[in-house]
């Protein structure tokens, strides 16, 4: 395991007045750079060769490219002592943890991370001290689990994998047991999952509601936990499916699956604000406790709003969530600071005050 002080020895070595964010070239990368050039920042983005073209044509984003074979190659020793010498702070999100690997980047990546990198794991289900603990500690509510197949009483959510796509869910609504063996026979023999991942696969009450991804920000520097804005995201083939008359679905007869192409902004009713910064402030308390030093920058509460305007939380990203649709329309963010910004800009802004008071060592793992 990478401790604190290993991680502190290589900062004290980083020129602070040239620091470099750096991210994997998927995701959310667009985002962080963009953020990192609002503030005046260098940037260096890693690259899996013919996956490169978006951060070539956004030309004012990246101050460097380094391009790899494949994502994973950063671990090498040549690109880490790269990142180093270019001061480089990286930035975890989705692709980050998919494409390196937990193991990876707990024991053997040596360039600092903005966040923490000790808790990306507890974002997976099956791990343990996972996000559902994660929530019970903080006293959050989350959608009841069933423990076997058999314990379906009501409509619940199959949340399964790809079977050829690792990055994408396979996530299915059943109403009760017997629906679950139908839907998910068919799916087997769709080869949409697997037997393997089906038996992973974690099943939740289907909690009905309007459902918004909170994203907060906490900062080590100031010691709050900022709201920053509501997403949504567009999923195909759901979207746009559920517009159809019920009598045209029905005819299809089309498996709808849950893939995530696109974002879209949303704002909050002001009388529940309370319950959001309560969710925040609760929630990052519950991970200083179990995971210190806490939360570092980004993370999301992926809720559902329901009739009783109860919030239950259904997924937490525990690092930068992909939503770039919140620079431009976030409210929040406005409120804060008189402009709207997204998780990039405020990414860059934390690392660019930590480097000023000569407080990196604070904000990276």
């Amino acid at each position: 395991m990478i401790g604190l002080q290993q991680i502190a020895s290589i900062v004290d070595q980083y020129d602070l007045k040239n620091i470099t964010i750096g991210t994997i070239g998927s995701h959310s990368a667009l985002e962080v750079m963009d953020g990192a050039k609002d503030e005046n920042m260098k940037t260096v983005c890693i690259c899996q060769k013919g996956r490169d073209l978006p951060y070539r044509r956004f030309k004012r984003l990246a101050d460097e490219i380094i391009l790899l074979d494949k994502f994973s190659d950063v671990m090498n020793r040549e690109n880490q002592d790269r990142l180093r010498e270019l001061n480089c702070v990286m930035v975890a999100h989705r692709a980050f943890t998919a494409y390196l690997g937990y193991d990876n980047i707990e024991n053997n990546f040596k360039v600092p991370v903005f966040g923490n990198r000790t808790l990306l794991r507890a974002e997976e289900r099956t791990a343990p001290r996972n996000q559902y603990y994660l929530l019970q500690k903080a006293g959050l509510r989350h959608p009841k689990i069933y423990r076997k197949p058999s314990d379906i009483d009501g409509p619940a959510m199959v949340k399964v994998q790809e079977a050829k796509r690792k990055l994408e869910r396979a996530f299915f609504i059943v109403t009760s047991y017997e629906d679950y063996q139908k839907k998910s026979k068919q799916k087997i023999q769709d080869g949409l999952i697997t037997e393997q991942d089906l038996e992973a696969a974690v099943i939740e009450e289907y909690v009905l509601g309007t459902y918004f991804n909170l994203n907060f920000f906490h900062s080590p520097i100031t010691g709050e936990t900022e709201f920053l804005g509501i997403e949504r995201r567009l999923q195909t083939n759901l979207h746009d499916f559920v517009s159809m008359p019920a009598r045209q679905q029905m005819e299809l007869d089309i498996q709808t699956q849950n893939i995530e192409v696109g974002h879209t902004p949303a704002s909050i009713r002001e009388s529940l604000l309370e319950k959001v910064f309560e969710m925040g402030d609760k929630f990052a308390v519950a991970v200083r406790k179990e995971y210190p030093p806490g939360i570092i920058g980004p993370i999301s509460l992926q809720s559902v709003i329901t009739t009783d305007l109860e919030f239950v939380v259904y997924d937490v990203s525990l690092r930068v969530p992909g939503n770039p649709i919140m620079a431009t329309t976030s409210p929040y963010t406005k409120y804060y600071y008189g402009h709207t910004m997204g998780v990039g800009r405020r990414i860059a802004m934390e690392v660019k005050n930590a480097a000023a008071q000569r407080k990196l060592r604070d904000i990276v793992t």
